[in-house]
């Protein structure tokens, strides 16, 4: 959701401040026996809030009843911080969206917190997005120039706008929402709730998961398969790369696929499965858990060293530690603890302060450690602001050796699609090799993923590899700002 960016306070952390953060999660639900759907639709967001911190929100509506009236709050925050039993008892509606929000870039305020809900003459529209628009600046210029007045930040609200305006000129909001994707350009999953419709899209080169579940009577939208698990929902199938699916009144379920691509024109973000989505879910049909256990089972296959133990970073270091010591015939070790109870988001000690914001979240096991020669897994190194610190604490935990090995290879170049990735200057890999920067985290020896391994990862689906080569998808204009 791009925007103007605005320095925070906040310190985002799953392991380090130095690994690439997405966007969001989006969850839709439509009981067509009139049941409520807040409670779970609350529920299937707690299983994504590891894809977004800053905000979370819900609208929900009855399609019994009057159109237009839409119950929606919002707020900044985790899920259990914004919401109380009372808020949740006060939203009754069957059909509704939600969604947990992290920004890539901009200020993270309640005025861009979502779902976006909108009313226009053809009565009301709840919308969830993730993902990133390349021509947002444009249209957002196009729309202020024929009356359109903005009150977020977000190209999300861009969206809404345009689906709004294609609604007055075509027959279904289903038919607006694929008239909007010929405008639109960039990665985008989204979720939209009209007064009898549930519709689910995604852009055509799949860049951002979207996933269709069943209960029973009741349809569900949403970014992960996880969350379906959550709400003991069953898996449909995946929402195809350029796909509109519409779910109305009579349950029925009606795909549009004409924008569609072949499959070696999409560009799923290879990401999803080494780092961003939790590793119990599915995307696009191969097991996230798996692609990650198979990184490590190539970097052990590519890249040996002979060593004690193997260690993961929590979380998603895990599955990969795991596959190379399988491969390699090392033992796997637990080495490090994660305080459960820090969130991504804390305040970060101050200056004068000497309290390690790592070792706030991390601490290794002595005992585990301890005159070994560790292989350390990590699923990147961004900006390089964390590595040296986590291979300096198991230095002072004992360990002789310590050697990094990376379940991706060197980021070289900026993502536009959602993924924050910074401008190239701010990447260690950028003008510096494997040498380099093993001297910079002060590690023994460092190995990065193969680029040709990407593919097989993603069970031999077509991904982006834009951050790693610099050649992306779709054509993008390199001066567009992510900051």
């Amino acid at each position: 959701m791009a925007e103007i960016k605005q320095k925070s306070n906040l310190f985002f952390m799953d392991g380090s401040d130095d690994t690439p953060h997405e966007e969001c999660g989006v969850f839709g639900m439509y009981d067509l026996k009139g049941g409520d759907v807040a409670d779970s639709i609350y529920y299937g967001l707690y299983a994504l809030q590891h894809r977004g911190q800053e905000s979370c929100g819900i609208a929900v509506s009855d399609t019994e009843g009057c159109k237009g009236n839409v119950a929606c709050y919002k707020d900044m925050g985790l899920l259990n911080e914004a919401f109380s039993r009372e808020r949740l008892e006060a939203l009754k509606g069957n059909i509704g969206v939600g969604h947990v929000r992290y920004s890539t870039t901009g200020s993270s305020v309640r005025e861009n917190a979502q779902p976006l809900v909108i009313n226009y003459v053809k009565g009301v529209l709840g919308l969830a997005h993730n993902g990133n628009l390349i021509n947002a600046a444009s249209l957002r210029e196009e729309l202020a120039y024929t009356g359109a007045i903005f009150q977020t930040t977000i190209d999300s609200e861009v969206i809404a706008y345009v689906i709004a305006r294609e609604r007055l000129n075509c027959g279904s909001v289903e038919e607006a929402v694929a008239r909007t994707m010929d405008r639109i350009r960039g990665a985008y999953s989204l979720v939209i709730m009209s007064p009898r419709k549930l519709i689910g899209a995604r852009d055509p080169y799949g860049f951002r998961p979207l996933c269709i579940g069943r209960k029973d009577d009741t349809y569900i939208f949403t970014s992960e398969s996880c969350a379906l698990d959550t709400i003991g929902a069953d898996y449909v199938r995946d929402v195809e790369p350029g796909e509109v699916v519409t779910i109305d009144s009579e349950g029925r379920l009606n795909s549009d696929r004409s924008r569609c691509l072949p499959e070696d024109k999409r560009g799923r973000c290879v990401f999803e499965y080494i780092y961003f989505s939790r590793p119990d879910s599915y995307f696009d049909g191969v097991s996230v858990y798996k692609s990650r256990v198979l990184a490590g089972k190539y970097l052990a296959m590519d890249a040996p060293v002979d060593a004690d133990i193997v260690t993961g970073v929590p979380d998603s270091g895990l599955q990969a530690a795991i596959g190379y010591a399988h491969e390699s015939g090392i033992p796997y070790a637990q080495a490090f603890i994660k305080n459960s109870y820090v969130g991504r988001t804390f305040i970060r000690p101050g200056q004068e302060s000497r309290v390690s914001s790592v070792r706030v979240k991390l601490n290794a096991l002595r005992e585990v450690v301890k005159d070994k020669r560790v292989i350390m897994i990590d699923d990147s190194i961004v900006r390089g602001t964390t590595s040296d610190r986590i291979v300096r604490m198991l230095r002072e935990a004992g360990a002789k050796e310590v050697h990094m090995r990376v379940s991706s290879p060197p980021f070289l170049y900026p993502c536009y699609f959602g993924t924050d990735v910074p401008d190239k200057d701010e990447l260690l890999a950028y003008n510096r090799s494997s040498e380099d920067i093993r001297k910079i985290i002060g590690a023994d020896s460092l190995a990065y993923l193969g680029i040709d391994r990407l593919s097989e990862v993603a069970g031999g689906l077509n991904i982006c590899t834009g951050c790693f080569t610099g050649k992306y998808p779709l054509n993008v204009d390199r001066k567009v700002n992510i900051k």
